[in-house]
């Protein structure tokens, strides 16, 4: 019986696309199935493929242009089986990645999300380490047992301070998600806003510390770009903004106050003001200003 529905929202560089794609046919078992949906218009891409010929394979090219968080709702309802993954077109799948998830899963049955151990990579493949990937494991995530099952206020206050998820790593019951799916309205941090609602309803995250999947960070992806022009941080301040509100009225105030301040969030603009005047000049230096000092 098929249980992990693995799904790949594509679009740009093709060898990286290409190079995911067979980091999950290298996955043990016969209880999963890759489900590729294609938000762009790279040649040849159908074709390779028709070529790869494995049943284990779906591919779908999108009529139009869906964006991003177009492109992963469509794959949450492409979605069949009982959990789910939004891999990134670029990381890579260790190949003990599923091994790793089944157990957690089997341990934590009602768990909503799984977050296994991460290696972040940079744009040649190699461990790639970075000022974010070292506030994320210390300072923001939680201390104690690597293994945990988290929920509630206490994980939402932890989310909020920063978010030390990696998302495309994540294995989600596709269940809850579908339940929500991701707000239109966001762009970059569309994630955690999914995350927060998960939590809202009562949901867990189960974390394991095998490190089985490798998360690529490079300056090309959607968030770097967004975070020079400080569109990525416009949207978070309205995000953070507004759930501070929500969770005051769902009687968790100490994430309420958290959200509010979203010190990580101004911080991080902080950090990015020089590559903001290199890449963005006065326009992007001021946004991030105004998002940094309120």
């Amino acid at each position: 019986m098929s249980r992990f529905e693995i799904t790949l929202p594509y679009y740009g560089d093709v060898a990286l696309m290409q190079a995911a794609v067979r980091s999950v046919l290298a996955q043990d078992g016969t209880d999963w199935r890759l489900t590729v949906v294609d938000d762009g218009r790279e040649p040849g891409v159908p074709e390779w493929f028709e070529q790869l010929a494995d049943p284990r394979v779906r591919y779908y090219r999108n009529e139009r242009n869906l964006g991003v968080t177009g492109n992963f709702n469509r794959c949450v309802d492409l979605a069949e089986y009982e959990y789910l993954v939004l891999m990134g077109s670029d990381d890579l799948m260790h190949p003990d990645y599923l091994s790793v998830v089944r157990r957690a899963a089997g341990r934590e049955p009602g768990a909503a999300m799984i977050q296994p151990g991460v290696q972040v990579i940079g744009s040649d493949g190699l461990p790639y380490d970075t000022l974010a990937d070292r506030a994320k494991r210390r300072l923001y995530a939680p201390s104690g047992p690597e293994r945990a099952l988290l929920c509630g206020e206490r994980l939402a206050v932890s989310l909020l301070r920063g978010n030390w998820l990696y998302f495309p790593s994540v294995c989600w019951r596709t269940e809850a998600v579908r339940r929500f799916g991701f707000r239109a309205d966001l762009g970059v941090i569309q994630d955690l806003a999914l995350v927060i609602d998960l939590l809202a309803a009562g949901e867990s995250l189960a974390t394991t510390p095998e490190v089985c999947f490798g998360y690529r960070r490079h300056a090309a992806s959607e968030s770097s770009a967004t975070a020079y022009t400080g569109h990525r941080f416009e949207e978070a301040k309205r995000f953070f903004r507004e759930t501070a509100d929500r969770l005051a009225a769902l009687g968790w105030p100490r994430a309420s106050r958290v959200s509010r301040h979203h010190l990580s969030s101004r911080l991080h603009a902080l950090a990015l003001l020089p590559a903001a005047a290199r890449h963005a000049g006065a326009p992007g230096v001021t946004a991030m200003l105004r998002h940094a000092l309120r």
